[in-house]
Protein backbone atom coordinates (compact mmCIF):
# COMPACT_ATOMS: atom_id res chain seq x y z
CA UNK A 1 0.00 0.00 0.00
CA UNK A 2 2.01 3.33 -0.93
CA UNK A 3 1.58 6.36 1.38
CA UNK A 4 -1.38 7.85 0.06
CA UNK A 5 -3.40 5.05 0.03
CA UNK A 6 -2.54 4.30 3.85
CA UNK A 7 -3.74 7.91 4.66
CA UNK A 8 -6.42 8.07 2.90
CA UNK A 9 -7.35 4.40 4.98
CA UNK A 10 -7.29 6.43 8.36
CA UNK A 11 -9.35 9.81 6.90
CA UNK A 12 -11.81 7.18 5.95
CA UNK A 13 -11.85 5.67 9.04
CA UNK A 14 -12.29 9.17 10.77
CA UNK A 15 -14.60 10.48 8.06
CA UNK A 16 -16.53 7.36 9.10
CA UNK A 17 -16.77 8.25 12.62
CA UNK A 18 -17.41 11.34 11.87
CA UNK A 19 -18.58 11.80 8.35
CA UNK A 20 -26.60 24.06 -0.76
CA UNK A 21 -24.75 27.46 -9.03
CA UNK A 22 -24.90 30.51 -8.37
CA UNK A 23 -23.36 33.47 -10.01
CA UNK A 24 -21.03 35.10 -8.32
CA UNK A 25 -22.66 37.26 -5.31
CA UNK A 26 -20.76 40.69 -4.47
CA UNK A 27 -19.89 41.49 -0.28
CA UNK A 28 -20.13 44.85 -0.35
CA UNK A 29 -16.44 46.04 0.80
CA UNK A 30 -16.06 43.60 4.16
CA UNK A 31 -16.26 45.96 6.46
CA UNK A 32 -12.67 44.78 8.32
CA UNK A 33 -11.20 43.55 4.74
CA UNK A 34 -7.51 43.19 5.63
CA UNK A 35 -4.69 44.96 3.48
CA UNK A 36 -2.74 42.44 1.47
CA UNK A 37 -6.59 41.47 0.06
CA UNK A 38 -7.53 45.42 -0.25
CA UNK A 39 -3.86 46.19 -2.06
CA UNK A 40 -4.46 45.32 -5.33
CA UNK A 41 -6.18 42.11 -4.99
CA UNK A 42 -9.66 41.10 -6.06
CA UNK A 43 -11.00 37.91 -3.98
CA UNK A 44 -13.75 34.80 -4.45
CA UNK A 45 -14.94 32.72 -2.40
CA UNK A 46 -16.19 29.13 -4.12
CA UNK A 47 -17.35 26.49 -2.04
CA UNK A 48 -19.91 23.82 -1.03
CA UNK A 49 -21.75 23.43 2.25
CA UNK A 50 -24.03 21.16 3.28
CA UNK A 51 -26.61 22.14 5.83
CA UNK A 52 -29.78 19.31 7.55
CA UNK A 53 -28.52 16.22 9.24
CA UNK A 54 -24.35 17.04 9.95
CA UNK A 55 -22.20 14.94 12.10
CA UNK A 56 -21.49 16.72 15.97
CA UNK A 57 -23.81 19.60 15.21
CA UNK A 58 -27.23 17.54 14.47
CA UNK A 59 -29.76 18.70 11.88
CA UNK A 60 -28.47 22.66 10.77
CA UNK A 61 -30.00 25.51 8.81
CA UNK A 62 -26.79 26.87 7.68
CA UNK A 63 -23.94 24.65 6.71
CA UNK A 64 -20.31 24.31 8.46
CA UNK A 65 -18.41 25.94 5.51
CA UNK A 66 -21.02 28.81 4.63
CA UNK A 67 -20.24 29.79 8.17
CA UNK A 68 -16.52 30.16 7.43
CA UNK A 69 -17.10 31.55 3.64
CA UNK A 70 -19.12 34.32 5.25
CA UNK A 71 -16.51 35.08 8.07
CA UNK A 72 -13.69 35.28 4.85
CA UNK A 73 -15.95 37.56 2.98
CA UNK A 74 -16.55 39.84 5.61
CA UNK A 75 -12.96 40.04 6.42
CA UNK A 76 -11.43 40.13 3.02
CA UNK A 77 -14.63 42.13 1.18
CA UNK A 78 -14.05 38.73 -1.04
CA UNK A 79 -17.35 37.70 -3.10
CA UNK A 80 -18.96 34.44 -3.17
CA UNK A 81 -20.02 31.41 -5.96
CA UNK A 82 -21.85 28.80 -3.85
CA UNK A 83 -21.56 25.36 -5.56
CA UNK A 84 -25.22 24.65 -5.25
CA UNK A 85 -26.45 20.69 -5.96
CA UNK A 86 -30.02 19.65 -4.29
CA UNK A 87 -29.03 15.70 -4.75
CA UNK A 88 -28.27 15.50 -0.77
CA UNK A 89 -31.29 17.57 0.36
CA UNK A 90 -33.53 16.16 3.38
CA UNK A 91 -30.69 13.00 3.88
CA UNK A 92 -30.27 11.34 6.75
CA UNK A 93 -25.83 11.25 7.99
CA UNK A 94 -25.23 8.10 7.35
CA UNK A 95 -26.96 7.43 4.13
CA UNK A 96 -25.67 10.59 3.20
CA UNK A 97 -21.65 9.29 4.11
CA UNK A 98 -22.63 6.07 2.30
CA UNK A 99 -23.66 7.96 -0.80
CA UNK A 100 -20.85 10.33 -0.58
CA UNK A 101 -18.73 6.99 -0.69
CA UNK A 102 -20.11 5.71 -3.68
CA UNK A 103 -19.88 8.50 -5.57
CA UNK A 104 -16.19 9.32 -5.17
CA UNK A 105 -15.12 5.38 -5.70
CA UNK A 106 -17.07 5.94 -9.03
CA UNK A 107 -15.73 9.14 -10.00
CA UNK A 108 -19.03 10.32 -9.96
CA UNK A 109 -19.16 14.03 -11.10
CA UNK A 110 -22.63 15.44 -10.18
CA UNK A 111 -24.20 18.54 -11.32
CA UNK A 112 -24.10 21.70 -9.97
CA UNK A 113 -26.62 24.78 -10.75
CA UNK A 114 -25.47 28.34 -12.55
CA UNK A 115 -22.15 29.91 -13.76
CA UNK A 116 -19.47 31.76 -12.45
CA UNK A 117 -17.00 34.28 -14.09
CA UNK A 118 -13.77 33.92 -12.71
CA UNK A 119 -11.72 36.24 -15.02
CA UNK A 120 -11.68 39.00 -12.76
CA UNK A 121 -10.36 37.29 -9.25
CA UNK A 122 -6.49 36.15 -8.50
CA UNK A 123 -7.77 35.10 -5.59
CA UNK A 124 -9.82 32.25 -4.97
CA UNK A 125 -10.87 30.50 -1.66
CA UNK A 126 -11.73 27.45 -1.88
CA UNK A 127 -13.62 25.42 0.54
CA UNK A 128 -16.11 22.37 1.48
CA UNK A 129 -16.48 19.91 4.02
CA UNK A 130 -14.21 16.60 3.78
CA UNK A 131 -15.88 13.69 2.89
CA UNK A 132 -13.94 10.43 2.88
CA UNK A 133 -10.59 12.15 2.98
CA UNK A 134 -11.23 14.91 0.12
CA UNK A 135 -13.85 17.80 -0.90
CA UNK A 136 -17.46 16.34 -2.40
CA UNK A 137 -17.69 14.94 -5.33
CA UNK A 138 -19.45 17.95 -6.83
CA UNK A 139 -16.64 20.14 -6.16
CA UNK A 140 -14.38 18.05 -8.72
CA UNK A 141 -17.11 18.88 -11.39
CA UNK A 142 -16.51 22.25 -10.77
CA UNK A 143 -12.98 21.82 -10.69
CA UNK A 144 -13.42 20.04 -14.45
CA UNK A 145 -15.70 22.86 -15.72
CA UNK A 146 -13.84 26.03 -14.13
CA UNK A 147 -10.45 27.16 -15.45
CA UNK A 148 -8.43 28.53 -12.26
CA UNK A 149 -4.52 27.95 -13.84
CA UNK A 150 -2.63 31.18 -13.53
CA UNK A 151 -4.53 32.47 -10.12
CA UNK A 152 -3.37 31.64 -6.42
CA UNK A 153 -5.59 29.30 -4.58
CA UNK A 154 -6.47 28.90 -1.03
CA UNK A 155 -8.21 25.89 -0.24
CA UNK A 156 -10.15 25.29 3.41
CA UNK A 157 -12.36 23.03 5.25
CA UNK A 158 -14.70 22.19 7.39
CA UNK A 159 -14.19 18.73 9.14
CA UNK A 160 -14.85 16.21 12.51
CA UNK A 161 -11.68 14.92 13.02
CA UNK A 162 -9.72 14.59 9.07
CA UNK A 163 -8.65 18.32 8.89
CA UNK A 164 -7.17 19.34 5.56
CA UNK A 165 -7.44 15.62 4.25
CA UNK A 166 -6.43 15.17 0.40
CA UNK A 167 -8.59 18.78 -0.48
CA UNK A 168 -5.03 20.90 -0.84
CA UNK A 169 -3.17 18.07 -3.18
CA UNK A 170 -6.40 17.59 -5.18
CA UNK A 171 -6.58 21.09 -5.84
CA UNK A 172 -2.52 21.13 -6.82
CA UNK A 173 -3.86 17.98 -9.42
CA UNK A 174 -6.91 19.70 -10.69
CA UNK A 175 -5.13 23.00 -11.21
CA UNK A 176 -1.15 22.35 -12.02
CA UNK A 177 -0.68 25.67 -13.38
CA UNK A 178 -1.99 27.38 -10.02
CA UNK A 179 -0.44 28.84 -7.14
CA UNK A 180 -1.91 26.75 -4.45
CA UNK A 181 -1.39 28.20 -0.28
CA UNK A 182 -1.22 26.57 2.81
CA UNK A 183 -5.08 25.88 3.29
CA UNK A 184 -7.01 26.10 6.57
CA UNK A 185 -9.23 23.69 8.71
CA UNK A 186 -11.31 23.94 11.09
CA UNK A 187 -13.82 21.76 13.21
CA UNK A 188 -17.58 21.96 12.81
CA UNK A 189 -18.70 22.14 15.73
CA UNK A 190 -16.65 25.29 16.12
CA UNK A 191 -17.08 27.26 13.40
CA UNK A 192 -20.32 29.63 15.14
CA UNK A 193 -17.77 30.61 17.74
CA UNK A 194 -14.74 30.52 15.53
CA UNK A 195 -14.69 34.08 13.75
CA UNK A 196 -11.62 35.22 15.41
CA UNK A 197 -9.61 32.29 14.33
CA UNK A 198 -10.34 32.32 10.59
CA UNK A 199 -9.48 35.86 11.45
CA UNK A 200 -6.11 34.99 12.90
CA UNK A 201 -5.47 32.64 9.79
CA UNK A 202 -6.55 35.37 7.06
CA UNK A 203 -4.10 37.98 8.82
CA UNK A 204 -0.75 35.51 8.03
CA UNK A 205 -1.60 34.67 4.47
CA UNK A 206 1.09 35.95 2.83
CA UNK A 207 -0.06 36.80 -1.28
CA UNK A 208 2.26 38.35 -3.91
CA UNK A 209 1.87 41.53 -5.65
Amino acid sequence: MNIRNLLFAVLALLTATACNGQSATSNEGGANAMSQFSDGHKALVVYFSHAGDNYSVGNIEVGNTKIVADYISQLTGADQFEIVTHKYDGMAYKPLCDLAKAEQQQGELPPFEGSVDVTPYDVIFIGGPVWWGTYPQVMFTFFKQVDLNGKTLIPFTTHEGSGLGFCADDVKDAYPNATVLAGFSMYGHDVRTGKKQVENWLKNIKLTH
